[in-house]
């Protein structure tokens, strides 16, 4: 009762909130030289931090920064240098990416009786080591490690088929924990958290289409398909569900704690695989969380089958919101919960963990900002978006924050209260704020310190690499890039983006002197209406749904592959040797400045309809209905989104 009386004067308070503290103000402009500055100085950040971990943790998982001692917080996997890798080669230290890749290479290895937590692993670790993989096997990210001989995918490999028996269940929704010798223990808690089992699609999916073996791919995906099953009859998905009976434990429904990446990966598995039934669910998904949860330019939590507020708070996972917005094409409500958001920041010099906007002050028990990104992700996005210097003056903001506020003798601290700012050398347990409940011990301890910072580098070097002329991989490289939810940067090559296309994309190399056959691939599952099938009332705790099921994807021409190809074909670049016999583009035509990525609304119903093997129907599905734009500005962006909701008003 408490909880629906605050919800009951929480949404008057929000409009209090926006006056006491203006979402519209901004500093003093950033200068293109400050700019420069800001860049140069958030890589000394990082550097701060890295060289730390390295000098006083190393190989430990993790750095405590305040006292400057190590830590096995996850496996004893050198856990932090792992998840650092893809940062130094954002950065461009080939000296040390290469070396890290190699140490990784030689003295990691995943054959250790330890109980892990499936979510955090993905994310962090088998993150990191692909997209690490995919930077040093590759000429055209300029990073390219002569001696490397695929020892990270190898890892990738056996590390995701260890965790393989957590997906052993009967809706298909994995356990929270797996031991990496041993398997899921028999006492393990059969509850684990939306995110935790829903975010899991574009790691396992990179490793399919990598090694030509769908079983990751499958089972990541019939997960996202047992959450998005059991979703209530206003297409709203709860915290907590049990593996074994499909049952909601926690039916709170948000875009924060427990819930946040399951929607983000929605999407992204989406641009990054192109399969329209990640679209479908995305779209639906949306949809009911800007109609139940929104209440302008706040979220709030609902009961995700009666949609009555149970509590308004804005939480610090939420503010990952506005950049997935940007994703989609809704901007102008991303601008404003931005702002919104970035007023909390202003007030505290940080976001705490939980700010209630019932009463306009901390919650109680939440005071603490252990390091979170995700607002400064945002950030980047709506500056990609809009080019507004609001944001740049926000990411200075961020910059002064940490440097006064957070840095430590080895690192940056956790602020145990946004109040007072003092600092924490204790490090927050990630994994509970994913997976809380899924673990039968009571002592687990993640710290991510360094884990959080560099994510936070990524983006705050990004945005203001961006402002200065932009001379890294994700702005001026071959591909446009899919960060994962820990801000690993996954390619969307021909290689992972167009599986299934590789026979009719590369036909050239697949016909004619019939060296190169097209092979079947099967990467796809019986296709499962998703629209329909939800598990309101009867439904048979007996039957398993863990039987690989058909997956319709309207992106294949011919679903095949090509062997054989040539390092030019397989990535659809070509090389020419300069003189120092290293590899260089003979041709590029980068993208434009102030690109990003919009998608178009659906035509699940159109795809359904269309026949599979019309080689020219699916042609123009792919060049009308399956659009992934690059805008050029948030004009265009505007209209775009507009036609958006036009076709999907007529459908």
């Amino acid at each position: 009762m408490y909880r629906r009386e605050m919800g009951a004067v929480a949404v008057y308070h929000l409009i209090a909130f926006a006056a006491v503290f203006p979402l519209g103000a901004l500093a003093d402009g950033v200068s293109p030289s400050e700019a420069k500055q800001l860049r140069d100085e958030v890589r000394e950040m990082f550097y701060h931090a890295f060289d730390g971990y390295m000098h006083h943790a190393f190989p430990l998982d993790e750095l405590r920064p305040l006292t400057c001692k190590g830590e096995d917080t996850l496996g004893g996997y050198a856990l932090t240098l792992i998840d650092s890798l893809d940062t130094l080669a954002l950065l461009g230290d080939r000296e040390r990416f290469s070396a890290a890749v190699e140490w990784v290479g030689k003295n990691v290895w995943f054959d250790i009786d330890k109980t892990v937590s499936v979510f955090e692993t993905t994310i962090r670790v088998l993150g990191g080591l692909l997209s690490a993989h995919l930077i040093a096997s590759d000429y055209a990210t300029g990073m390219k490690i002569q001696s490397y001989d695929d020892q990270l995918l190898h890892l990738a490999v056996d590390l995701a088929t260890r965790l393989l028996p957590a997906f052993d269940t009967p809706t298909g929704i994995p356990f929270g924990s797996v031991n990496l010798v041993h398997g899921v223990d028999e006492n393990e808690s059969k509850i684990t958290s939306t995110a935790g089992g829903g975010t899991l699609t574009l790691e396992f999916g990179v490793l399919s289409r990598l090694t030509n073996n769908p079983i990751y791919e499958h089972v990541t995906k019939n997960a996202v398909r047992g959450i998005w099953a059991r979703r209530s009859k206003i297409n709203l998905v709860g915290a907590h569900i049990n593996v074994f009976t499909g049952e909601w434990t926690q039916k709170d429904a948000g875009i924060g704690t427990s819930i946040d990446s399951f929607y983000e990966y929605l999407l992204k598995a989406y641009l990054l695989f192109g399969d329209e039934e990640y679209l479908f669910m995305f779209q639906e998904a949306y949809k009911a969380a800007m109609h139940y949860l929104h209440h302008d330019p706040w979220y709030v939590e609902v009961n995700m089958n009666s949609a009555a507020t149970v509590w308004p708070l804005f939480n610090s996972l939420q503010a990952f919101w506005p950049g997935l917005q940007v994703l989609a094409g809704d901007i102008d409500p991303a601008v404003r919960t931005h702002a919104a958001f970035l007023s909390v920041w202003k007030k505290y010099g940080f976001t705490p963990e939980g700010f209630n906007l019932a009463t306009l002050n901390v919650q109680s028990g939440q005071k603490g900002y252990p390091l979170r990104p995700e607002l400064m992700e945002s950030t980047y996005w709506l500056f990609k978006a809009t080019r507004d210097p609001r944001y740049l003056d926000a990411g200075r903001d961020f910059v002064t924050s940490l440097q006064y506020g957070s840095r430590c003798p080895c690192g940056y601290c956790h602020i145990a209260d946004v109040e007072s700012h003092k600092q924490d050398d204790h490090m927050e347990s990630f994994f509970l704020a994913e997976t809380i409940y899924t673990s039968q011990f009571t002592n687990f301890s993640v710290a991510c310190n360094l884990s959080k910072l560099q994510m936070k580098v990524k983006y705050l070097w990004l945005l203001f690499d961006l402002a200065v002329g932009p001379d890294n991989i994700v702005e001026n490289g071959p591909y446009k890039y899919i960060f994962s939810t820990e801000g690993h940067l996954l390619p969307a090559t021909p290689e992972i983006s167009l599986v299934s296309e590789h026979c009719s994309y590369f036909g050239a190399f697949c016909k004619g002197d019939g060296m190169h056959k097209c092979h079947p691939m099967d990467t796809s599952f019986d296709r499962q209406e998703t629209n329909d099938t939800q598990f309101h009332g009867d439904w048979d705790p007996s039957i398993r749904h863990t039987k690989v099921q058909n997956s319709f994807s309207s992106s294949g021409f011919i679903k095949g592959h090509c062997p054989g190809l040539t390092h030019g074909q397989k990535f659809g670049k070509l090389y020419v040797e300069n003189d120092e016999n290293t590899y260089e583009h003979k041709s590029m035509d980068y993208p434009q400045k102030r690109s990003v990525v919009f998608i178009s609304n659906p035509t699940a119903r159109q795809i359904m309809d269309a026949d599979q093997d019309n080689t020219s129907n699916i042609q123009e599905m792919n060049q009308n209905s399956e659009r992934v734009a690059y805008l050029t500005d948030s004009k265009e962006a505007e209209t775009f989104s507009e036609e958006m909701q036009q076709v999907d008003d007529t459908s």
